[in-house]
């Protein structure tokens, strides 16, 4: 996504690194300075995300959508493509047949534009036609293979993929829900467990044509579990190597704090949690180490609440635990703070926080600031009709943010303004099988979390994307959550909406002769 140019300067070579582009002009002659423009916001030009293996059951269905917002200025060339890990793009050199190691396949079928022939050689799983418009594929059973996206030009501002997969029966049954991520170098993930009922895997999909090398550190309410086995896992080139955590503690470790740090390379990571009882869900990474945090859009009726927070640092943190409800910020009777000490891994039970309501946590510090992350998870249901979803601390929506899987019923959108009041726009796409765009724009008031029932397309056809645009006002959190009941089983999954980083900052850069003097 950054831009390099190579410039030639009065017949003297120099290399100047710049990320965007860079302005060429002759110095003043004046000799006065020019005060600095601020730096443009343009679209990204290259996007790549991450899917890991939707789930080793014979009966799961899975859904993949993809979906670019139509962003200003990025004219009218680019593609984007969904493969599975092991393949290398068309345009490869190295990309042979176009068939993974064992002739993996990506999604059996491409609907709302795309195209089809997952299992042909050389062809993507899954090809957007044009931004503003979902594409969906399917697959089923348990052999589907972590996939590689990448989207250029016009399909790279925004891109998002979401893998939804809808397990029938057996362990983790329910709804999974993962957005795609980028890849990088460190993750967090608090709310991991080796205890009997769980089966928690750290997938890791490594993009590049060289292999990463990753530490998998686990820490619990004693700190770091000592394992000689998370050190230096290798991630061959073009690959996904799923890590059953249990092999890296004993059994019965509960509210572990997952950390995934690259030591060479880069990866997507994503942690797999499936209870044998109560469902399960996709873990994402929470947010970078912060000392104030928000986790947006626990549902209204959730039963169980459970709040687990890490300090990745030696100092200790003192948490304020507040809940944005639609009348404002709430101080949980009985859990009005929460101590976490540096290095170890500390849960609360929240009960039904909500009690009906709408909303989410706001954490902040009671005095000295001290970066943590964190992860609720929440449970709906009762009894053995019970389902699992985490909801980790996240970025604010930023410039723009975008949820792909919506469908006509069963989709809530959670906004929350923790300080500032704001306004919002939110954008109804085309449906992925016909459909007009839909805008409406809400009010949130300061303090307070609104669960909105999204606008429809005009004639709906297939699934829809949703955007979120601030247009004034403090900051945004927010979240959708997807419900779809399975036999009285309340099945459901949590996506957080963070900024989609269509845009990055480019600033102007002049030439400048006086470094090429002695």
């Amino acid at each position: 996504m950054n831009r390099t140019t190579l410039s030639l300067i009065a017949g003297t070579t120099a290399l100047a690194a710049v990320t965007g582009f860079a302005a060429l002009s002759a110095p003043d002659a004046t000799g006065t300075e020019t005060p600095a423009k601020p730096a443009a916001q343009l679209p990204v030009e290259r996007t790549r995300l991450l899917c890991p293996a939707p789930s080793t059951s014979d009966i799961a269905e899975t859904t993949y959508t993809s979906f670019t917002p139509v962003t200003e200025g990025t004219g009218n060339g680019g593609k984007a493509d969904l493969r599975a890990a092991a393949e290398k793009p068309a345009d490869d050199p190295a990309a042979g047949d176009g068939k993974g190691k064992g002739g993996d396949d990506g999604p059996a079928a491409d609907k709302g534009g795309g195209s089809s022939g997952a299992g042909d050689a050389g062809k993507p799983a899954l090809t957007p036609k044009e931004p503003g418009k979902p594409v969906t594929g399917d697959t089923s059973g348990s052999d589907a293979p972590a996939l590689v996206g990448t989207a250029d030009g016009r399909f790279a501002p925004g891109w998002t993929l979401q893998e939804t997969t809808e397990v029938a029966a057996g362990t983790g049954r329910g709804l999974q829900g993962v957005t795609c991520t980028a890849p990088d170098t460190d993750f967090w993930f608090p709310g991991a467990a080796t205890t009997p009922d769980r089966t928690d895997y750290v997938h890791l999909t490594n993009p590049d044509d060289s292999a990463a090398v990753v530490d998998i550190e686990l820490y619990g309410k004693d700190g770091l579990i000592e394992s000689e086995v998370g050190e230096g896992i290798t991630v061959p080139p073009h690959s996904s190597e799923p890590v059953l955590l249990s092999t890296l503690a004993d059994a019965g470790r509960t509210d572990l704090t997952v950390h995934v740090n690259v030591r060479s390379g880069r990866v997507g990571a994503a942690v797999q949690a499936l209870d044998d009882k109560i469902g399960g869900d996709w873990l994402a990474a929470s947010a970078d180490p912060s000392g104030s945090l928000v986790l947006p859009g626990i549902p209204k009726d959730a039963t169980e609440v459970r709040l687990v927070a890490f300090a990745p640092g030696e100092a200790d943190a003192d948490l304020k635990v507040r809940l944005a409800s639609p009348s404002g910020l709430i101080t949980p009777a009985g859990h009005e703070t929460v101590h976490v000490k540096g290095g170890m891994t500390t849960a609360v039970d929240l009960g039904d926080v909500t009690r009906g309501e709408a909303g989410s946590l706001v954490l902040t510090p009671t005095q000295q600031s001290v970066p943590v992350v964190a992860a609720v998870r929440v449970v709906r249901g009762k009894g053995d009709r019970q389902e699992t979803a985490f909801i980790p601390a996240t970025r604010p929506v930023g410039t723009r943010a975008t949820s792909a899987d919506n469908r006509a019923k069963g989709s809530t959108l959670s906004l929350t303004a923790p300080g500032r009041a704001a306004t919002v726009k939110v954008t109804a796409s085309a449906g992925s099988e016909g459909g007009t765009p839909v805008s409406k724009t809400y009010t949130i008031k300061a303090g307070t979390t609104q669960d909105i029932e999204p606008p429809l397309p005009g004639g709906l056809k297939g699934t829809y994307a949703l955007t979120v645009e601030p247009v004034s006002g403090g900051p945004v959190h927010g979240a959708r959550t997807l419900a779809a009941a399975q036999d009285g089983v309340p099945a459901f999954t949590v996506q957080t909406l963070p900024d989609d980083r269509g845009t990055v900052a480019v600033p102007e850069a002049e030439q400048d002769l006086s470094v090429l003097q002695d």
